[in-house]
């Protein structure tokens, strides 16, 4: 799957969004990727994750573990792919943790699996969730890299498209300079748009 191939997806299921958006790194931007929007297509998730699985294979993951809400799809998905447990993080009292269960112990060798990176915040998060746990983290990965190649993570990264849209400090938005409201679109509690 090409960068084209993914973007072409992405603009077929209407979930690359132009406006004034609140990302969940609380960063604005005036465009935003709806993952769920694509996600919501089984074949889509199923191909997305089949891609994003055949360039993280080499690092020799047995479990996959991803950020709740977002990463949930794609990481059930990559997991398939990988033939290995998907498990999910979630937040209690803000904070990520592992639930309902799911354990990580020091044989686990653990893949991150995310749908957008953009500061790699909720990424490091659940890097440190696997590692409280005693578990190696062999690497991360995304449907898409926000960051523009940079997202601040001591594990190999690898992404199906790179998207470079800008993103500005709220306080620097020319967005909010020229009063457009904006929107949050996106899943983490608490980042309510202003």
């Amino acid at each position: 799957m090409t960068d084209a191939d993914v973007l072409a997806t992405f603009r077929r299921s209407g979930a690359l969004l132009e406006g004034h958006f609140k990302l969940s790194s609380g960063l604005h931007s005036p465009g935003y990727l709806q993952c769920a929007r694509v996600l919501m297509f089984p074949r889509d998730a199923e191909a997305l994750g089949a891609a994003l699985g055949a360039r993280v294979r080499s690092l020799g993951a047995t479990v996959v573990l991803s950020p709740a809400m977002g990463g949930i799809v794609i990481g059930q998905e990559v997991g398939r792919t990988l033939d290995v447990p998907a498990l999910f993080a979630e937040r209690v009292e803000g904070t990520l943790a592992l639930r309902r269960g799911f354990a990580l112990g020091p044989d686990d060798r653990v893949l991150v699996v995310e749908d957008v990176v953009t500061t790699g915040g909720s990424t490091r998060e659940t890097i440190d969730v696997a590692r409280a746990a005693g578990a190696t983290v062999v690497g991360a990965c995304s449907i898409v890299d926000r960051s523009g190649g940079q997202p601040g993570l001591d594990v190999p990264f690898h992404s199906l498209l790179p998207m470079a849209l800008p993103t500005y400090q709220p306080e620097a938005c020319p967005l909010c300079a020229q009063g457009l409201p904006v929107i949050k679109p996106g899943s983490r509690p608490g980042a309510a748009a202003r």
